[in-house]
């Protein structure tokens, strides 16, 4: 994100014209109000609960959520409080072991790849956030009612006990669930994959240290079952159910404890939740109408077996805050606003259907095709007993330098940095916006003319791979201590990356001049000038 200097933001008050509303005070809400904030943007956020919701959903995010978290300073806050998962069984009803995803501990943003965390924890994290800002405002017992458009300007009517009220934005953000209002009063239509199962969520809080399988799928298909780990202090069960109908049965604690007997007791765990839950599959037609944009559950749901629905939506909320950011300045046309389902729906879309089909592998309840499925299965590991990996597909078209080079809508890397002063992940050492990464050789070519000037003055960041640390007046010259970036860019062929604020390639470059064009490009598009000048594109 763009940052400026907050502190001189107004603090948003009731009743005033805001630049964003932020509907529903979830964790993608709080992400979204966060970045927008911590931008300068007066932000009010519209919660229709009367606190934080305060009950574990999610139960786990990886390294690139970690990096977003990291942005807002509570990453380290919450490392005591979450536990790092190396791996992930899927096995079946005889327990063997058909699938194994492996994590590592140092992933592609810098961080643990898979991380196992109590939901309510990161939205106290997240809310502490949030109230620090003085032009972020936050609303509880407040329903949207009603939303009007106009030129320039969204009118939201919203219900409070202290009555009805009109508030003014210049953009809406639903991200207000899966039952979204903002997605419904658009008019709003899902894509429905057909992927719907009941299941029943029981929550335990530990009472003393007790081993449990912390990340286990087992596919029986007498009874599907989930066993995962919330954090170092909660774990949870989860039990496929014949029909919605059964919870009213099944949650009986007494039934709950039989189901869990094999790895729990009343003297290891307290039961602190039994809840109900339809795992689903829908996307919306459309995420922006207007000045109006969902995201998370309110744009897209999915299965939870690959643990990426919350970070999804905080990717949603990464890739409209920069933008949005841009937008909201002046710095960029409203239109850069229609990549952002451009880029996300393509990812949402390939992540739900990689959950389906894991979910209709764990789910199997005829046994002749669950014991097919086990053959072969076992079959593949016996071949190769290596852990398989987990990649989440590259974003395609958006925002992007017009020539598709090597790198390009690729997660970038993170590594550590050393700037002189300061060591530690560069996102840190660096701060928000966007980075212009280049060999310490291609510095003279950004010196020619005023491009250092340029960047600087649309607060992109230019960092320099030197070979120690040193001084410039227009970039950062630090040392690439662990050759992450040394090795990334070996690896794409090229000498200069430029980093989005959603940390995401915009494009890359090899040769001198190119590496002036891919900054100059990089100029024109968020200034809405094109993609490129005349002169070329980066190569």
């Amino acid at each position: 994100m763009i940052g400026t200097d907050v502190a001189a933001a107004d603090p948003v008050t009731k009743a005033t014209a805001v630049d964003v509303v932020v509907v529903g005070y979830g964790p993608v809400g709080m992400v979204a109000a966060a970045l927008l904030g911590r931008a300068g943007h007066r932000v009010l956020v519209l919660e229709r609960y009367a606190g934080l919701y305060n009950l574990p959903r999610a139960a786990s995010f990886d390294d690139e959520t970690m990096r977003t978290l990291a942005r807002l300073g509570i990453a380290e806050k919450l490392l005591p409080k979450v536990r790092v998962q190396p791996t992930y069984e899927w096995r079946n009803g005889h327990g063997d072991l058909l699938m194994e995803q492996a994590f590592s501990e140092n992933g592609r943003s810098g961080w643990a790849e898979w991380n196992m965390m109590y939901q309510p924890d990161l939205e106290e994290a997240l809310d502490s956030v949030c109230r620090s800002m003085p032009q972020v405002e936050v609303r509880h017992s407040s329903s949207v009612v009603d939303l009007e458009q106009t030129e320039g300007r969204v009118r939201v009517t919203v219900e409070s006990p202290e009555g009805r009220e009109t508030v003014e934005a210049r953009y809406v953000l639903g991200c207000d669930g899966g039952n979204s209002f903002v997605r419904s009063i658009l008019g709003v239509e899902l894509h429905d994959y057909g992927f719907s199962e009941p299941w029943m969520v029981c929550d335990f809080r530990f009472r003393r240290l007790t081993e449990v399988p912390r990340a286990l799928q087992l596919g029986d298909p007498q009874r599907p079952t989930s066993i995962i780990s919330l954090g170092p202090a909660h774990h949870r069960f989860s039990f496929m159910l014949d029909s919605a109908d059964d919870f009213e049965t099944e949650r009986d604690p007494q039934r709950v404890w039989k189901r869990v007997a094999s790895y729990l007791t009343p003297d290891d765990a307290d039961l602190i939740r039994v809840a109900t839950y339809t795992f689903r599959s829908l996307i919306a037609d459309q995420w922006r109408r207007g000045r109006v944009l969902l995201a998370g559950d309110a744009a897209h749901q999915m299965p939870p077996f690959l643990g990426q629905g919350m970070c999804s939506g905080f990717r949603d909320a990464q890739n409209l805050a920069f933008k949005l950011d841009l937008v909201l300045r002046g710095s960029a046309p409203e239109h850069i606003l229609d990549t952002y389902q451009t880029e996300r729906e393509p990812h949402v879309r390939a992540v739900t259907e990689k959950g389906i089909e894991l979910g209709h592998l764990q789910t199997l309840r005829d046994p002749e095709r669950a014991a097919e499925r086990d053959r072969t299965l076992l079959a593949r590991r016996a071949e190769s007993a290596a852990p398989d990996p987990m990649r989440f597909p590259d974003l395609a078209e958006g925002l992007f330098t017009r020539n598709a080079h090597a790198g390009r809508g690729q997660l970038s890397v993170q590594g550590v940095v050393d700037n002189g002063t300061e060591r530690d992940r560069l996102d840190q050492v660096v701060g928000d916006g966007f980075h212009l990464l280049v060999e310490e050789g291609q510095l003279a070519a950004l010196e020619e003319g005023r491009l250092l000037d340029d960047l600087a003055g649309a607060d992109i960041r230019v960092v320099v791979l030197g070979e120690r640390p040193g001084k410039h007046a227009r970039a950062a010259i630090v040392q690439d201590v662990d050759n992450t970036y040394r090795a990334w860019l070996s690896e794409l062929g090229c000498s200069a990356v430029v980093v989005r604020p959603d940390f995401y390639v915009y494009g890359t470059a090899s040769r001198s001049d190119a590496v002036a064009r891919l900054a100059t490009e990089l100029l024109d598009t968020i200034h809405g000038n094109g993609t490129a000048r005349e002169t070329g594109t980066a190569a």
